[in-house]
């Protein structure tokens, strides 16, 4: 157990170690405690308005029921103040998943751009941090499983069939738990792995009885164990997935970060969100993004954060590692990081200076494994 923003985290479970846990979800399904996570709520005639001035990300384009990855603007500078996860469940009601570390920051940034958004032009905005709720990630082949096994084996009112459940899609579900306790479940199919699974998000109270009934479920067949932050790291790093204040930070533009995809092209053309202006402009000229957000498969030792990425001819520093690990799928030393426009190209030869010694390395495409989202 760890602190984290607060939290006592558990990094690992005694009874398996970080690779061992790893391959757990890669093979079967991992429960892991996200609570941590902050959920909010964005409601009111204008929490669409608010939510396109704060990110660059096309909210009209989402159906009821769709979430996107989004990223928190600087309205200077275009760097990432946070990212997050959105859902639109209609055009007045927004379910908002942020990170822990940047609580208090993210939640003054919500309440100092509400402050200065015109509520008389678009709408009134009311934001609400769901501060008495649990969150839990079902990640793995064998989540859809275990979780409709469960959905199945209680007295839910509106059975729901997760085959109808698509990736980047979310529901409603109420539980009846007895004596009149009734538990409304948020199901969104999605997660931090790049394994198939479910973000599900219950109620403080219900939280210990909801997730002990899953994980006796999954019991059967010794097919769920309950894991740690360690081998969620590394299952995020294959997918080439994002941690903030390590790949992501305030400094970076969602373009460097190699999120370009998630800026809507008519956000682009209207230019009416936080830094618009210097996302705009490195939107519609690679030229002016000095840096690029890349993977590298490195020989040798593994390259941790801050280690240097160096010009095989001359060993010149053009970059440097933000994440690192041993590949547990792989069995080879896989890294993120950024390097100088350029050198950006998958099959570049680079060197990456680990304890002391420069390591051969070259840039990879990412994911290095391949996201398996259960998509319609």
């Amino acid at each position: 157990m760890v602190p984290f923003a607060g939290y006592s985290m558990p990094v690992l479970y005694s009874d398996q170690g970080v690779g061992d846990s790893h391959k757990f979800v890669r093979e079967k399904a991992g429960l892991f405690d996200v609570s941590h996570m902050v959920q909010h709520r964005l409601t009111g005639p204008g929490a669409l308005a608010f939510l396109h001035s704060v990110t660059p990300s096309d909210l009209l384009k989402l159906s009821p029921g769709q979430s996107t990855l989004s990223v928190l603007l600087h309205p200077v500078t275009g760097g990432i103040v946070d990212d997050l996860i959105i859902t639109l469940e209609n055009p007045d009601n927004f379910y908002v998943v942020t990170n822990a570390a940047c609580k208090e920051k993210d939640i003054e940034y919500i309440r100092t751009n509400i402050a200065k958004f015109d509520e008389s032009s678009n709408g009134k905005v009311t934001h609400e941090v769901l501060g008495n709720h649990g969150l839990i990630a079902l990640q793995g082949p064998l989540a859809n499983v275990i979780l409709q096994e469960y959905i199945d084996s209680t007295p839910a009112r509106g059975k729901l069939d997760l085959k109808t459940l698509y990736f980047g899609f979310a529901t409603y579900l109420d539980i009846p738990l007895g004596l009149g306790n009734v538990e409304t479940l948020h199901i969104a199919r999605g997660g931090y792995t790049g394994e198939d699974g479910f973000e599900i998000a219950i109620s403080a109270k219900n939280a210990e009885a909801v997730t002990q009934a899953i994980l006796d479920i999954g019991a059967r067949g010794d097919r769920i164990k309950l894991t740690g932050l360690g081998a969620r790291d590394s299952l995020r790093l294959e997918a080439g997935m994002c941690l903030y204040g390590h790949d992501i930070d305030d400094t970076t533009t969602p373009i460097e970060a190699g999120l370009k995809w998630l800026i809507g092209k008519q956000r682009i053309m209207s230019s009416n969100f936080n830094g618009a202006e210097i996302v705009a402009r490195q939107y519609g000229d690679w030229k002016l993004v000095e840096r690029r957000r890349v993977g590298f498969f490195v020989d040798g030792a593994p390259a941790r954060e801050g280690a240097e990425v160096v010009d095989k001819g001359t060993d010149t520093v053009i970059g440097k590692i933000t994440s690192g690990c041993p590949s547990p799928t792989l069995g080879r030393n896989i890294a993120m990081g950024y390097v100088k426009s350029g050198f950006h190209k998958a099959g570049t030869p680079v060197g990456v200076k680990v304890r002391g010694k420069v390591r051969d390395g070259v840039v990879a495409k990412m994911p290095f494994v391949e996201a398996k989202y259960y998509k319609n």
